[in-house]
């Protein structure tokens, strides 16, 4: 049998020869012979079927060590490997199609239409908000669509908690769209980290906005997947089977040392620094909180900012959610109820209810 130089073999393969000492290094494809003074490598002919089966592997983007597997073996068993590997690049395509639909949305504004194959289930809710009986300005934003939903909660007086609750909902805002399920957490991470730079850049622009911040508590739907993102003392509740689950975790010091076993659940109401934040967006560093959690048809979720959940207890906000079937009236009747407490603070709800795709988005 007349064996070919690599030159030859690199010709009639149509690989390169520096492919072809990679292949060789790789034990994808080894010359038969070498020679032991000149190191030129020979090929045997029969070796050409396997050269281009590696170089169609190659052309298909498959990684060079499943291509060493694939090589190995029975041609019927290579087929079987390759249908499964190319079955994979089309569901990894078509996720990073659906990414790059929702990128291209999000970067320009626009909602961008794509098929939702997870589909299950839509949002009907009902937006309240309220300035109290006792403040001169109402610092809490809140935002309700059909894909996403927000409440933040201002601080910083003069005005500055009103502006940073407002960027923070703006920056958020582009994200009502048809995300891909999969990209949930990383899109609301990466709003909120966006917002929080915004809020950075306005103090710089104007310094007396200096200590300015806002809490903030957000879902964001895509199919019958939640993304959940938090930080601060507004909180969300989870109303299912009958029963109320607080969902988030207070960011504040009577939280912290309540957790620490340093004071009782009853002297949290009393404490006086009830109201200090360990954790805000105000332009420094921060980590928010993150759920992926899974959306149910009769399912209920409250958003509130902390004008609620400090004046009106527990029991009194499941009995309203649990026994007033319609988003906005039960959306009314919680604010009346921190109206009635006294109203010491700005008073902001979202009400939503997860019902079956066919029924209205919204009410």
């Amino acid at each position: 049998m007349e064996l070919m130089t690599s030159g030859a073999f690199a010709r009639a393969s149509r690989l390169s020869r520096k492919a072809l000492r990679l292949y060789d290094e790789l034990g994808l494809l080894c010359p038969v012979r070498v020679d032991p003074v000149s190191q030129y490598r020979f090929y045997a002919p029969a070796q050409l079927e396997q050269a281009r089966l590696v170089a169609w592997l190659r052309r298909l983007g498959m990684p060079l060590a499943s291509i060493r597997a694939v090589s190995t073996l029975p041609p019927a068993q290579a087929a079987s490997e390759l249908a499964a590997y190319w079955a994979q690049i089309e569901a990894e395509t078509a996720s990073r199609r659906q990414l790059a639909a929702f990128l291209v949305g999000y970067l320009s504004g626009k909602d961008t239409v794509m098929a939702d194959a997870q589909g299950k289930v839509a949002v009907r809710y009902a937006v309240q908000s309220d300035i109290g009986l006792r403040r001169q300005d109402n610092e809490d934003a809140v935002y309700g669509g059909p894909r996403l939903l927000a409440v933040a909660d201002g601080m910083g007086g003069h005005a500055a908690g009103e502006v940073a609750s407002a960027a923070v909902i703006e920056a958020l805002r582009p994200l009502d769209t048809q995300v891909p399920a999969g990209e949930l957490l990383n899109a609301l991470d990466h709003a909120v980290r966006r917002a929080n730079s915004a809020l950075s850049d306005l103090v710089k622009a104007d310094p007396s906005m200096q200590g300015m911040g806002t809490t903030l508590t957000a879902l964001l739907w895509s199919g019958s997947q939640l993304g959940l993102v938090h930080i601060g003392d507004s909180r969300a509740y989870l109303v299912r089977d009958g029963e109320m689950f607080q969902i988030t975790q207070d960011h504040t010091l009577v939280q912290s040392l309540l957790d620490d076993g340093k004071i009782t659940a009853e002297e949290v109401a009393s404490h006086p620094q009830r109201f200090m934040l360990l954790r805000a967006l105000n332009g420094g560093n921060f980590e928010p909180d993150l759920q992926l959690r899974e959306a149910r048809p009769g399912d209920r979720y409250l958003l509130c900012s902390d004008g609620l959940h400090q004046v009106v207890a527990a029991d009194a906000l499941a009995r309203v959610l649990l026994t007033v079937t319609d988003p906005d009236e039960a959306a009314a009747d919680l604010i009346a109820l921190a109206i009635d407490g006294g109203g010491p603070d700005n008073v902001s709800c979202i009400v939503a209810d997860v019902v079956a795709q066919e029924e209205p988005a919204q009410v």
